[in-house]
C-alpha cells in the first residue's frame, strides 16, 4: 500500500507491482523508482514496527527479524536472484533497526507500569 502511495506521490506515471520487491533497481536518488522503492520499504517497516505491538507486546524484535527474513525471500522469489548490491543490503537493515526501535520503543511505553507507592510508617 505505502508503494502505490508513494508513487502516487512522487508522480510515477506506471505502477509496478514488484516495486516493494524489485532489488534490481539500480540506486539513484535522481531515479523516482528507486525513491518510490526505498520510501515505501522504510515506511512500510517503520509501521509494522508500530503495528505489532498491540499483537505481541514486548516480542517486537523477533517479529521484526522474521518480517524482514520473510522479505528478503520474497525479493529472491519475486525477482530470481539473489541481491548483490550493498545498497539494498543498507535500505533493509535500516529498515529493520527502524522498525526495530519504534517498535520496541512504543512497546517500552505500552507496557511500563506505574511504580508501587509503599505505605509510610507513621
Amino acid at each position: 500500500m505505502t508503494a502505490s502511495v508513494c508513487t502516487g506521490a512522487l508522480r510515477v506515471e506506471v505502477f509496478d507491482w514488484k516495486i516493494p520487491f524489485d532489488h534490481t533497481i539500480v540506486p539513484s536518488f535522481e531515479s523516482t523508482e528507486y525513491l518510490v522503492a526505498l520510501l515505501s520499504l522504510e515506511i512500510s517497516f517503520l509501521i509494522s514496527g508500530l503495528l505489532f505491538v498491540p499483537v505481541v507486546r514486548i516480542r517486537v524484535w523477533d517479529y521484526a527479524a522474521t518480517v524482514t527474513f520473510v522479505h528478503m525471500c520474497m525479493c529472491c522469489i519475486v525477482t530470481g536472484k539473489f541481491p548483490l548490491m550493498w545498497q539494498w543490503w543498507v535500505e533493509i537493515g535500516s529498515g529493520f533497526l527502524l522498525m526495530l526501535s519504534f517498535g520496541m520503543t512504543l512497546a517500552y511505553f505500552a507496557t511500563k507500569r506505574q511504580p508501587r507507592e509503599f505505605p509510610v510508617d507513621v
